[in-house]
Formats: C-alpha cells, structure tokens, sequence
C-alpha cells in the first residue's frame, strides 16, 4: 500500500512540473529535462508512468487543466440559483484580478489549443472535449435558470454557453497578445454587460 501511495505521489509530481513547464514554454518547447530537474526525479521514474512526451501532455490535459477548469469554472456555478450574477461575479473575480503573469502566460487550455490542434489530432479531440464539457455544464446551468425565471426564455442556453465559453478564451488570448490588463478589463467589463441581456 505504501509502494502504491509513493508511485501515486511520484506521478502527481511529475504531472505537476510539466503542467507548469507546458504553462511556461508550449508544449513542443517542452523539455523533459527540465521537469526532471524540477522534481528531483530520474528519467525511469518519468517513463514508468508516462511512456512518451505526448503522453505526459495528454495527462497535463486530461488530469490538471480539466480538474483546474472545472473548480474555477463550473463548480462555482453549481451553486448557484441566479447564473447571471454567478457567472458576472466570477468574471470580475477570475479575470479582472488576474496577475501580470496570468496575462503573460494565457490561459494554459487556449495555449494548447492553438498550439497542438492544428498538428496533434490527439490533443485536439482532447481539447475539444474540455471545451465541449465545459459549454454543455453552462448550458445546463442557464436553462436551470431558466426554468427559475432569473434567465430569460428567449435565448438559446446552448448557443450562448458556447458564445461565453469563446468570449472568455478569446479575452485570455487578446490580453496575453497585448500584455495589457487594460484590455483584459475592458473585455472582461464588455462581458459582464453582454451577461446583464440574458436576465428575465
């Protein structure tokens, strides 16, 4: 049992470094080396749990971006009865108090999106289905509103969800493009008025 928690542990680490490292330099810029360096750790116990690089970027995707996402993201709304207030209030929260390396570095699920998609079929099925899950669970938290009378009838809770979820990806790309975090709340601001039309 032991073994097994320290083998768990092992993995997380390294699941850890390179999530940062792909966060800092892409994924293809990437270097093994580097991680290992970070965790202390050999080449054997990389390959032990991660047969290749694309593996490893596979799990970075799969098992920290997603549970990252989900906690800042969709857990929050979950809670919520109002999801117009929910969702303005963690845009203001989320985007506007971001750190001057948040804008430098972008948002790590969009990095890769444009980065891997277009090369990796991999990773683009992969960054699909975040993005996928992510419009649906919005979707389905608008038409609880929906059926509560906080969001109005007249929109289409899929479309929209998408609309935000695109809106919110292409604030982070236009802020890290432009190092500037008043663009960040310009957009953020734009937002947070588009959010006020869908209120009942």
């Amino acid at each position: 049992m032991k073994l097994s928690r320290n083998s768990d542990h092992t993995r997380q680490t390294i699941l850890d470094a390179a999530a940062q490292e792909i966060h800092l330099h892409g994924f293809q810029a990437a270097s093994l080396s580097r991680i290992l360096a970070t965790t202390g750790l050999t080449k054997g116990a990389l390959y032990h749990h991660f047969p290749n690089k694309q593996a490893l970027g596979y799990a970075v995707l799969e098992e920290d971006i997603v549970v990252r996402g989900r906690a800042i993201w969709i857990s929050p709304l979950e809670q919520c009865t109002d999801p117009v207030d929910c969702l303005q209030e963690m845009i203001a929260t989320r985007l506007k108090d971001m750190t001057e390396q948040d804008v430098l570095l972008g948002c790590p699920l969009n990095n890769l999106a444009l980065e891997m998609s277009p090369i990796d079929e991999g990773f683009r099925r992969r960054v699909q289905k975040i993005y996928d899950r992510w419009s649906q669970a919005l979707a389905a938290i608008l038409a609880q509103g929906q059926g509560n009378g906080t969001v109005s009838r007249a929109i289409d809770p899929f479309k929209v969800a998408i609309f935000i979820v695109a809106s919110i990806a292409g604030i982070r790309s236009l802020a890290k493009t432009a190092q500037n975090n008043v663009v960040l709340e310009a957009c953020a601001d734009a937002l947070m008025d588009y959010l006020e039309t869908l209120r009942s």
